[in-house]
């Protein structure tokens, strides 16, 4: 038997309840998530698929999610297939992820071409990479201050992808629409899933950019969790400050997220969903609150879960901001995941 087909029937048949015996004051989910990591955690290593692939192997990861096409140094099928199975030698799952699709997005470029041909690209080199679905982004929170405000953003968006539904059905790959850097709260983008079709179209959870559009994640995986397809997920530090509330993302374990909640709520939403880490660390940004300034991007008020975002941010402390190393944070994160939470099926 090839080692690869090897490692194939061993995946699928890993038990979904763990083998080990955890800790009392450990999570326990009754299911064995798959763990893997976002290559954006360690974008500074400037590292090409097959190294990203023996660095998922030498954690020990479920999936490799590959949020742009950075990494890649061609996208033919054949090349595609070759990387789909590199990753199956190593036990290691490639998921895929792309950029803004909405061409009225502050954040759209054209490197791939339109908007449609951004998405149909990636819809195929999805298909050929073996990844269920592919994730792009709306923009980023200067969107909401943009003519027509979020809506209109949201509105053009959702044009792109009914006029790629069919060549979705057809793929068999779905679209996993992020909130992203503050563009949509998880409600806005629960609306946007529902307009373009759910059959199609889906979430790609990051639970860091939830707190940029004033959520608790806890409660913004409520807002979004059946929906979800992919996730980049990590951990907040949230507190009061001067001008409202100021947040800096951590290595997981590291900050005011309860996490023991979230996972078990997360294995109940979307159980089949890898858990996919991309640490982002090293910097504080503040959510101006208390101005009136900052509210003129969000003319309809304070989103719905305000209050718990307070909350959160009520029980906090402050953070120094400093240099971090991807890797060191990365490696942490993911050890934190498996002993802690007890996530990961190797």
């Amino acid at each position: 038997m090839k080692r690869r087909n090897f490692l194939q029937g061993a995946a699928m048949s890993v038990p979904l309840l763990g083998s080990g015996t955890i800790r009392a004051d450990k999570l326990q989910t009754g299911r064995k998530l798959a763990l893997g990591y976002d290559n954006f955690a360690v974008r500074a290593m400037k590292w090409k698929v097959p190294e990203l692939i023996g660095y998922a192997a030498k954690l020990k990861c479920d999936t490799l999610f590959i949020t742009d096409f950075g990494p890649f140094e061609k996208m033919d099928d054949a090349y595609l297939k070759d990387l789909r199975r590199q990753g199956e030698d190593a036990g290691v799952k490639i998921l895929l992820g792309s950029w803004s699709i909405c061409p009225t997005s502050v954040k759209f470029r054209d490197t791939w071409g339109t908007a449609d041909e951004h998405l149909q690209l990636g819809i195929r080199a999805a298909k050929a990479l073996g990844s269920p679905a592919f994730r792009v982004i709306l923009g980023a929170r200067d969107d909401r201050k943009t003519e027509g405000g979020i809506e209109a953003r949201i509105a053009d968006t959702v044009k792109v992808l009914k006029r790629n539904r069919t060549r979705c059905l057809d793929s068999g790959v779905k679209i996993a629409m992020e909130n992203h850097a503050g563009d949509m709260h998880t409600l806005e983008l629960k609306g946007l899933i529902e307009e373009a079709g759910p059959e199609y179209v889906g979430a790609n959870f990051d639970s860091g950019n939830a707190v940029w559009t004033m959520e608790d994640p806890v409660q913004a995986l409520e807002n979004i969790g059946k929906y979800v397809l992919t996730t980049s997920l990590r951990d907040s530090a949230v507190w009061e400050s001067e001008n409202g509330v100021t947040v800096q993302w951590t290595a997981m374990g590291s900050g005011d997220t309860d996490l023991k909640t979230f996972f078990r709520r997360f294995a109940e939403l979307c159980p089949q969903v890898a858990v996919n880490i991309e640490t982002i660390s090293g910097f504080n940004h503040e959510l101006k609150v208390r101005n009136d300034d900052f509210w003129k991007a969000w003319p309809k008020g304070k989103p719905k879960g305000y209050d718990k975002f307070l909350a959160l941010a009520g029980k906090g402390r402050p953070r120094e901001a400093g240099r971090v190393d991807q890797r060191e944070d990365i490696e942490k994160s993911i050890a934190y995941c498996r002993k802690e939470l007890g996530l990961g099926r190797r």
